[in-house]
């Protein structure tokens, strides 16, 4: 029977008719290898068509494949398999007193999914979720399994990939010992007079900090700073410090969300803003994400000030981040310390739409990089000229995918020549 298949949001429903789901290796490269076009969904929190396989293609859940986590002490590394979420791999990971360096707000997101696309977390000195994967092992069109590591000349373009490649069974990670985080949250930071050199100072002021505003006025609701216990304490004058526990999105209650007031706790239950054992919407949203030069911050933040009314009109919540530079070809934070501007918009497309192209031409002489699983509308004329390896990664996904099995119409637009 058919079925209707849609991502998280619900506002991509795919043309495939069903959706694979192998229950191991061998049957996942034989339906590879019997496939004319395939696209892997992860956890499907992706808000635009770049998992879509097209008619007649495939559309493929690691979800049923056996859920691999195989840490290994003495070499700080764990090995995990492609279907796999956050929340499952840092309980692991923290049962053998290790740590990964960072998470995405969300645990509930696919670790192959999430470096795929060039999901990241925040902090000054903390590249990509990508920046951990030491080697990637990747099922290819003819069913057979490709293991790239670091070294490899082919590794920075293997790991930020957009499922073109083939699809990622087993990724092995880079891991330090386990610490632990302190949460702190301030409220009403104006915008007003806060000049390039403050703003530097505010996102480094602890080990991973977000600024949250809905751009109703100038400035930021909340600041949110996760100071890891063995670091110093920051003072930050800039705010004042929540007298209540805050949610990042206005009158939604703060239950779910991790626990703040300073009271310390494991890595992986502070660095996401929510709780690994609550999903935090049903999925009633869409996002937009642009991460551009850390330097052309502040321009940013002026620049949507002058278009708030417009934003404001249709969003939820805005979240500033930083991301340290990477060296993955397609990551947007690739040769570059970033600032992440990420958007929560009501789910209402046609409404949506023109506010992010409203945003996408505010941000045009800032060198902004949208991500890849997001909504956004800048023309893939301007993302080629945006990514500046991309030639190289057009010709290693020729060199793995010669017919161009793993493509879609999202990455062949991306990649004409």
């Amino acid at each position: 029977m058919a079925e209707t298949v849609t991502n998280w949001a619900g506002n991509i429903t795919f043309l495939a008719k069903e959706l694979h789901r192998p229950h191991s290796l061998a049957a996942l490269g034989a339906l590879v290898a019997d496939s004319a076009n395939v696209r892997v969904l992860g956890s499907g929190h992706s808000f635009n068509e770049i998992a879509e396989p097209g008619p007649g293609g495939v559309l493929l859940s690691l979800a049923a494949l056996p859920a691999e986590v195989d840490v290994d002490s003495a070499a700080r590394t764990v090995r995990v398999g492609g279907g796999v979420r956050y929340a499952e791999l840092a309980g692991h990971v923290q049962a053998h007193g290790l740590a990964l360096p960072n998470m995405a707000s969300l645990p509930h997101i696919s670790v192959a999914g999430s470096v795929a696309t060039g999901t990241h977390g925040s902090g000054v000195g903390n590249g990509p979720l990508a920046s951990a994967v030491r080697e990637v092992e990747i099922v290819t069109a003819d069913g057979s399994t490709v293991v790239i590591g670091r070294g490899d000349e082919r590794f920075g373009g293997a790991v930020t990939s957009l499922g073109a490649l083939g699809v990622v069974t087993a990724l092995t990670l880079d891991l330090e010992p386990s610490f632990e985080v302190e949460q702190h949250v301030f409220t009403e930071l104006p915008l007003a007079g806060l000049d390039f050199e403050t703003l530097e100072t505010v996102l480094a002021a602890a080990y991973s900090v977000s600024l949250f505003t809905d751009w109703r006025a100038p400035g930021f609701r909340q600041v949110w700073l996760k100071r890891r216990t063995d670091q110093p304490l920051p003072d930050f004058p800039w705010a004042a410090p929540a007298t209540e526990k805050m949610h990042p999105v206005p009158g939604m209650p703060a239950v779910n969300c991790t626990e703040q007031f300073g009271v310390a706790g494991p890595w992986h239950e502070r660095l996401p803003h929510f709780r690994a054992d609550f999903t935090p919407s049903s999925g009633s949203e869409l996002q937009s994400e642009y991460l551009l030069p850390r330097r052309h911050a502040i321009d940013a933040l002026y620049a949507i000030d002058g278009i708030r009314d417009v934003v404001a009109g249709v969003l939820q919540i805005c979240e500033v981040r930083t991301v340290a530079a990477d060296e993955q070809w397609l990551s947007p934070a690739y040769g570059r310390d970033t600032v992440a501007l990420h958007f929560t918009w009501i789910k209402d497309t046609a409404a949506v739409l023109p506010v992010v192209r409203r945003l996408e031409a505010a941000l045009d002489t800032l060198d902004a990089r949208p991500h890849w699983g997001k909504v956004f509308a800048v023309p893939s004329a301007a993302l080629r000229a945006r990514c500046p390896r991309l030639g190289d990664f057009r010709e290693l996904a020729r060199t793995l995918d010669p017919e161009g099995k793993f493509a879609n119409a999202f990455v062949r637009d991306l990649l004409a020549d």
